[in-house]
C-alpha cells in the first residue's frame, strides 16, 4: 500500500508549509505533491456547504483512497513518504481515522502561541478578501455562530488553538514516541536544529537540510470603501463559485485579488489590548497542554513578550 509513513498534522499558520518544503529537499524523504490532501478529514466526500470559499476548498480534497495512494506512488525506493495537512490535530475524528488506517505512522506537530496563531489565521482570510470582520477580536467573538453554521475549520480561530485537549486525545490513540512536538519559533529561530530533530525522529540522515523556505508570508491591505466593495465581491464569489468551472472562477477572482492587493503594507501587529481580550480563553488549554506533555508553555500566557505579566 502506498500510504504515508509520517504526517505533519498540525497546526495551521505555524510553519507547516515551510516544513513541508524543507523536508521535500531531503533525499530520504518523499512529500506528496499535493501539500494538503486532507484525506483523513472526511469519511467519504467532504461537505457541500460552509463559509466563504469553503466549498471550493472542499472540492480540492483528495478523499478517495486510490487517489490518495497515488500521491505517494512516485516515491523512490527506500524513501519515507509523508504529507502535511495541519487540520488533522484539530479534528478528533481524523485522528481516529489515522489510527485505523496507519497505526504505525509518525506524527509531527508544529505548535504556535494560540493567540498569535489565531491572529495570523484571521489576517490570512482578511487579506484573501474572505473575512468580513476588520477587527480581530470581533471575528473571534463570531466563531460560535460560524461553527454552528458549518464553516470550515480554518475559520475556527479559537478551536484550532485548543492544543491541550487535542494532544491529549492524540496520546490516547498513539504511543508518545510516535509524536514529535515542535514550536513554531524553533523552526524560525533555529531552523537547522529543528530540521535535525525532525530527521532524527523520522530515522533519516541529519545535517542534510538546514534551511526553511519562507512560505505564506502575510501582508496588510487597507480597509477602504473600494476594498470593502472588492471584499464583498470576493466573499460572494466564494459562496457561489463552486457552481462554475475552475478556469472561470480564476478568471474573475484573479483581477479582484490583484485590485485588493494593489497597495500592500506591513502586517498589522497584534496589540496588547487584543491579546488581553482573547488570551483568557486559551489559558485552560495551555495548562492542559503542559500537564499532558510535561513541557512549560508559560511564555504563551504573557500579555506581551517584554513583560512578566501573566494571565492566570
Amino acid at each position: 500500500m502506498a500510504l504515508p509513513d509520517f504526517l505533519i498534522a498540525g497546526v495551521p499558520k505555524a510553519g507547516t508549509t515551510a516544513l513541508h518544503a524543507a523536508l521535500a529537499r531531503h533525499p530520504g524523504l518523499y512529500l506528496s505533491p499535493v501539500k494538503e490532501p486532507k484525506f483523513f478529514l472526511s469519511d467519504g466526500p467532504p461537505p457541500k456547504h460552509g463559509g466563504p470559499g469553503d466549498i471550493q476548498t472542499y472540492q480540492e480534497h483528495v478523499w478517495r483512497r486510490a487517489d490518495y495512494e497515488r500521491l505517494f506512488a512516485g516515491a523512490p525506493a527506500g524513501a519515507l513518504t509523508g504529507e502535511a495537512t495541519p487540520f488533522y490535530l484539530h479534528d478528533l475524528a481524523a485522528q481516529r481515522r489515522i489510527r485505523e488506517l496507519v497505526p504505525d505512522v509518525r506524527i509531527i506537530l508544529l505548535l504556535r502561541d494560540p493567540v498569535d496563531r489565531a491572529h495570523s489565521n484571521w489576517q490570512h482570510l482578511w487579506t484573501a478578501g474572505l473575512e468580513p470582520e476588520a477587527d480581530f477580536v470581533a471575528a473571534m467573538r463570531r466563531e460560535p455562530e460560524r461553527v454552528a453554521a458549518g464553516w470550515a475549520a480554518f475559520w475556527h480561530y479559537a478551536g484550532l488553538g485548543r492544543y491541550g485537549s487535542q494532544v491529549r486525545h492524540l496520546f490516547e490513540l498513539f504511543d508518545r514516541d510516535q509524536v514529535l512536538i515542535l514550536r513554531y519559533r524553533d523552526l524560525r529561530e533555529t531552523p537547522a536544529e529543528a530540521l535535525d530533530r525532525v530527521c532524527a525522529f523520522l530515522g533519516v540522515a541529519t545535517g542534510v537540510i538546514d534551511v526553511v523556505p519562507q512560505a505564506n508570508v502575510n501582508f496588510s491591505v487597507a480597509d477602504t470603501p473600494v476594498n470593502g466593495a472588492l471584499r464583498f465581491l470576493l466573499r460572494n464569489g466564494g459562496r457561489i463559485g463552486h457552481r462554475y468551472p475552475v478556469w472561470l472562477r480564476k478568471t474573475f477572482r484573479g483581477p479582484l485579488l490583484t485590485a485588493l492587493h494593489r497597495e500592500r503594507g506591513r502586517r498589522p501587529r497584534l496589540t496588547v489590548a487584543q491579546r488581553a481580550a482573547v488570551l483568557p480563553g486559551f489559558i485552560e488549554e495551555i495548562r492542559l497542554l503542559e500537564e499532558v506533555t510535561g513541557v512549560s508553555y508559560d511564555d504563551w500566557t504573557q500579555l506581551t513578550t517584554h513583560t512578566a505579566q501573566i494571565v492566570k
